[in-house]
């Protein structure tokens, strides 16, 4: 008896599991062609555009209980402005505050943007702007998409994909085991799988700071560039709902560059295409994996797998391990 409940082996870890970060808030993206990304987003994604102020954008998917997910501003070149965790409390905020004190971060306030308040404001090892805040705004629905059931964020829209919540995030990063580092000591995210080559580099890395299996991976970035973005994904309902986004996609013009298809590190759905500004955009599956064990142990990657490509042994298309944004002219 005594042996059937043991736990699992041990392995290296950092401290207690610390939940001080509740999720991935949202995601300001930079677009050249502003008018096309918003008809994309909204015609094709299906989010919910909340409010327009100067050169940005704000939308959410329609289950998103926060005022916005997604904010989409003007530049010249598309790319990441910054991307935002909401904390669990205001002491965790503060928590949060004094680990990057404790490891000398650099930081700043702001006085929040639209939907949320007050929000500290740093860079993580790679250069990408990363906010922390707690103070939030939720959405209120107009009458024409209050829903019926009163548990969801708004009414089913019924447009493009439907796009129910922001998923997670993909950036790329010169070096793996310094951001690695940052959001394990730092944020006190929990690695759930990686990648690791024969010579003992990190090539990937996933992370976790709730009970879905992965809110933010980075990967190498093979330019040696900085601060740049491989992706970011909303959720749909369904694997079926991914293949119609597919569809959709091709009737609508997007350029469609894998997919669809199963990954085998993390299990996801995907359908990866490129919106008219230039960033990679994934479809995924909402039916999430959950890490429900406290003790759960880091899944590594070799090199030798990863050759093996995708769940189903299709291989991963060259674009997806070179292209990121800003686009770098790395020949």
């Amino acid at each position: 008896m005594a042996e059937s409940m043991t736990t699992a082996p041990s392995q290296a870890r950092h401290d207690e599991p610390c939940y001080d970060i509740a999720h991935l808030a949202h995601v300001e993206i930079l677009t050249p062609t502003l008018k096309d990304s918003v008809q994309f987003f909204v015609n094709v994604v299906g989010l919910t555009e909340t409010e327009r102020a100067g050169d940005s954008v704000y939308l959410r998917g329609w289950d998103d209980y926060e005022h916005h997910t997604l904010k989409l501003t003007a530049a010249d070149a598309p790319g990441i402005a910054h991307y935002a965790f909401r904390t669990t409390s205001q002491p965790a905020l503060e928590r949060r505050i004094a680990a990057l004190e404790a490891h000398g971060v650099a930081y700043e306030w702001t006085n929040g943007d639209r939907g949320h308040g007050p929000a500290v404001r740093f860079q993580d090892p790679d250069g990408h702007q990363v906010e922390l805040y707690y103070e939030t705004e939720w959405y209120q629905p107009p009458s024409d998409k209050r829903p019926a059931l009163k548990n969801q964020a708004q009414a089913f829209p019924a447009r493009g994909a439907n796009a129910r919540r922001l998923d997670h995030l993909n950036l790329l990063a010169k070096d793996i085991p310094a951001s690695r580092r940052f959001m394990q000591d730092v944020l006190g995210a929990r690695l759930t799988e990686q990648i690791v080559f024969e010579d003992g580099s990190e090539k990937a890395v996933w992370f976790s700071v709730n009970n879905k299996s992965y809110d933010l991976a980075i990967a190498e970035d093979h330019s040696g560039a900085n601060a740049r973005l491989h992706h970011v994904t909303y959720a749909v309902d369904s694997r079926e709902d991914v293949l119609k986004a597919a569809d959709i996609c091709l009737d609508s013009g997007i350029e469609i560059e894998t997919g669809p298809h199963k990954h085998a590190i993390q299990q996801t759905f995907f359908l990866y295409v490129f919106e008219p500004g230039g960033n990679r955009f994934e479809f995924c599956n909402a039916g999430a994996r959950l890490i429900l064990a406290p003790d759960w142990q880091t899944i590594v990657w070799s090199e030798e797998e990863r050759k093996k490509g995708q769940a189903w042994g299709l291989p991963t298309i060259e674009s997806f391990h070179t292209y990121g944004t800003p686009p770098v002219d790395d020949t």
